[in-house]
C-alpha cells in the first residue's frame, strides 16, 4: 500500500460511534489536520511543489522508456487491464493520519513481470489518473499532479529489476529473492524521499517516516502476494484478476476504518464539547470558579509540558485542570460564596465536591469518565492528609498532583472576599514551604519554573 494524498472521506454512522474506539490525541490531531488540508485544497507553495515533482516525474519516466529496450510487447488489452486495475485498487484508502495507504501491490508487482518494465511507471500513473473514470472531467491540474507526484514510487522498482536483470530473468523466480527485496526497498527509498520533499521541504510539522510506516508495512506484507500473482500473470495476465476478491475484502475494511475514525473523532469532539460546557456551566453558576478554573488549565498545561507529559496525558490533564471544580454546581451558592472562613460543617459540605464531580462525570462516561477519576484526587496531600480517600505520594495520580499545585497558586494570586491576592513570588515561596507535605515536591519546582520563566497577566508578576 503506498501512500497518497487524501481526496474524501465519508461519514461515519451513529453504529459505527457506540462502537468507536478512543484515537489518540497526536493521531486525532494529524487526521483532522490531513482532512482540512483536504477540504481548503493546495495552497500557492504546494501546487508549485507539486508541479515541480510531477514535472521530474514524467521526464524521468520519459527518459527510462526512450533509453531501455523494451524485451516484450503485450496486446493493447492486456495494458489496459493492468493500468485500469491499477485505477481501481488505488480507490481502496486506509486512512493514516497523513494520506491513505492503498493495496496496489497487489497489480504492481505483476506489472512489472508483464509489462515493459519501461511502460510500467506511466501505466500506473495513467491508473491513477483514470482512477475516477466519471470525474474526468473534474480532475483539476493541481489534483493532476498529485497523483502523477503518488507514481514516483514505480519507477524505483522497475529500474532495479531493468538493471539487475536481463530478459531472461523477467519470468519470476524464488532464486531472485534478492533482487525483488532490492527493488521493495527502492520503491520504499523513492517513495520516502519524494514525501520528504512534499512534506518536510514545505515545513510540514510531522515527520513523513513515522507517518509512512504504516504504509510500508502494508506494502511489505502484500508484496508477496503479488509475487505469487505474477509467478501466474507471468504466462496468463488475464490471471492477475484473481486478485479482486482480496480486494474487494479490502476495500469492506477499509470502508469500516473510515467509518469507525469518523465516529472516533465526532466522539472525541462530543466529549470535548461536553467538556466545555460543564466549563461553561460552572462559571454561569460562580465567575469566580468558572475564571479559576480557566487559569488553572493554563498553568496545569505548562506545566504538563515541564513534565514532559505525552499528547494523551497533556489532553486529560486539560480536562481535569477544566473541570477539577464541577462538583462545586452541587453546593449551595450560599457556602460556595461565603465572605468569610467556612465552619467545620460547611467545610465538610464543601471537600463532597469532589466526588460529586467524579460522580457527574461517570455519568458522562467514556474519556470524561475517567477524567473523573482524576477528578476525585485532586485535592489529595502529598502527605496523605488530604480528601476524600487520604492518599499519599505517588499513590496519587500525576495530573492530580498537577492540578492540586496549579489550583493552590492559582488560589493564592487571586483576590476573594476575605482577603487580598498574593504576589507571583509570594505563592512560590508558600509552595515550596508545603512541599513534600501538602504538594509534590517535583511538581512545585516545575511550577516554579514556569511562573519564574514568564510573566502573570497582573501586576503581581515573579
Amino acid at each position: 500500500m503506498t501512500s497518497v494524498t487524501p481526496e474524501a472521506s465519508p461519514a461515519g454512522s451513529e453504529d459505527a460511534l457506540r462502537r468507536a474506539p478512543e484515537l489518540h490525541p497526536e493521531v486525532e490531531r494529524l487526521i483532522v489536520e490531513t482532512r482540512e488540508r483536504v477540504r481548503r485544497g493546495l495552497p500557492p507553495r504546494d501546487r508549485i511543489v507539486s508541479f515541480v515533482l510531477a514535472a521530474g516525474f514524467l521526464a524521468a519516466s520519459c527518459a527510462f522508456l526512450a533509453t531501455t529496450d523494451t524485451d516484450r510487447h503485450p496486446g493493447l488489452a492486456t495494458v489496459a487491464l493492468y493500468t485500469a486495475l491499477y485505477g481501481l485498487l488505488s480507490r481502496i484508502g486506509f486512512e493514516i493520519g497523513v494520506g491513505y495507504a492503498i493495496p496496489v501491490q497487489l497489480v504492481l508487482v505483476p506489472m512489472l513481470f508483464v509489462l515493459p518494465l519501461p511502460w510500467v511507471p506511466l501505466c500506473v500513473a495513467a491508473g491513477y489518473l483514470a482512477r475516477d473514470p466519471m470525474g474526468l472531467r473534474k480532475l483539476t491540474l493541481p489534483r493532476a499532479a498529485l497523483r502523477l507526484v503518488s507514481s514516483w514510487h514505480a519507477l524505483a522498482p522497475a529500474l532495479v529489476l531493468a538493471l539487475a536483470a536481463g530478459p531472461a530473468d523477467r519470468v519470476p523466480r524464488w532464486s531472485a529473492w534478492p533482487i525483488y527485496l532490492a527493488a521493495l526497498g527502492a520503491q520504499f527509498a523513492l517513495d520516502y524521499a519524494v514525501t520528504w520533499v512534499r512534506e518536510e521541504g514545505l515545513g510540514a510539522r510531522h515527520a513523513p517516516l513515522r507517518t509512512e510506516g504504516f504504509s510500508y508495512a502494508v506494502d511489505a506484507g502484500l508484496a508477496p502476494i503479488g509475487l505469487v500473482v505474477a509467478f501466474a500473470a507471468a504466462r496468463h495476465p488475464a490471471l492477475v484478476l484473481v486478485v479482486l476478491p482480496l480486494a474487494g475484502l479490502l476495500a469492506l475494511l477499509a470502508r469500516e476504518r473510515e467509518q469507525r475514525i469518523d465516529a472516533a473523532l465526532e466522539l472525541g469532539h462530543a466529549y470535548r464539547g461536553t467538556a466545555f460546557l460543564l466549563g461553561d456551566v460552572v462559571e454561569a453558576d460562580d465567575a469566580y470558579t468558572g475564571e479559576h478554573s480557566r487559569d488553572v488549565v493554563s498553568l496545569t498545561l505548562d506545566v504538563a509540558d515541564r513534565l514532559g507529559l505525552d499528547a494523551r496525558e497533556r489532553r486529560n490533564a486539560e480536562f481535569v485542570a477544566l473541570l477539577h471544580d464541577v462538583g462545586k454546581i452541587r453546593i449551595p451558592s450560599a457556602i460556595i460564596n461565603k465572605a468569610g472562613p467556612l465552619d467545620p460543617d460547611e467545610r465538610a459540605v464543601v471537600e463532597t465536591h469532589t466526588i460529586e464531580g467524579e460522580a457527574m462525570l461517570t455519568k458522562v462516561g467514556g474519556l470524561l469518565g475517567e477524567v473523573g477519576r482524576i477528578v476525585r484526587s485532586c485535592h489529595e496531600r502529598w502527605d496523605g492528609q488530604g480528601y476524600p480517600d487520604g492518599l499519599a505520594g505517588a499513590s496519587i495520580p500525576l495530573i492530580a498532583r498537577i492540578v492540586c499545585c496549579t489550583d493552590a497558586f492559582s488560589a493564592m494570586t487571586t483576590d476573594r472576599p476575605y482577603r487580598r491576592a498574593r504576589s507571583g513570588a509570594e505563592a512560590v515561596a508558600e509552595l515550596r514551604r508545603c512541599a513534600g507535605t501538602h504538594f509534590d515536591p517535583s511538581v512545585v519546582e516545575a511550577l516554579a519554573v514556569v511562573v519564574e520563566g514568564q510573566p502573570r497577566a497582573d501586576s503581581r508578576s515573579v
